[in-house]
């Protein structure tokens, strides 16, 4: 039976949670997710747990914050006036944003505070800083 290796195209199934257990992500009742292992399509965590697996086996993988979305950096938070937000946006707590950053790219926002007179950006990664936890189940190498 093949073991995965670096380069291999895989399918796998999985379930990630947060140390509390809650679930943040899951492929079950979904198509299993494609992509090639070592090539830096997923998080560096995940990516390292596979090679030597076979198809159908299955394992829990936890990965530090480091090796998943990286650290929660206090300057990727940003105050900004409620003005500067176009008036018919509903602003609360967990709204996802985008906006363009100084080279024209589109960078993903969450609104993490909202007062009368400013709202509080943070364009880190919603898991940054967070250790995460993954049930995975190899279903295919390509």
């Amino acid at each position: 039976m093949s073991e995965v290796k670096s380069g291999d195209t895989v399918r796998i199934h999985y379930t990630g949670t947060l140390s509390d257990g809650s679930v943040f992500d899951s492929s079950q009742g979904s198509e299993p997710l494609e992509f090639v292992v070592g090539s830096g399509q997923i998080i560096p965590g995940l990516d390292v747990a596979l090679p030597g697996m076979t198809v159908g086996e299955e394992k829990r993988v936890e990965i530090a914050a480091d090796d998943a979305y990286g650290p929660h950096h206090a300057e990727a938070r940003q105050e900004v006036s409620r003005s500067e937000i176009p008036a018919d946006i509903p602003l609360e707590v967990g709204l996802q944003l985008q906006a363009k950053n100084e080279r024209g790219e589109i960078m993903p926002l969450t609104v993490a505070e909202v007062s009368e007179e400013t709202v509080v950006l943070d364009a880190n990664h919603p898991l940054a800083g967070k250790d995460l936890a993954f049930e995975i189940e190899l279903v295919a190498i390509n």
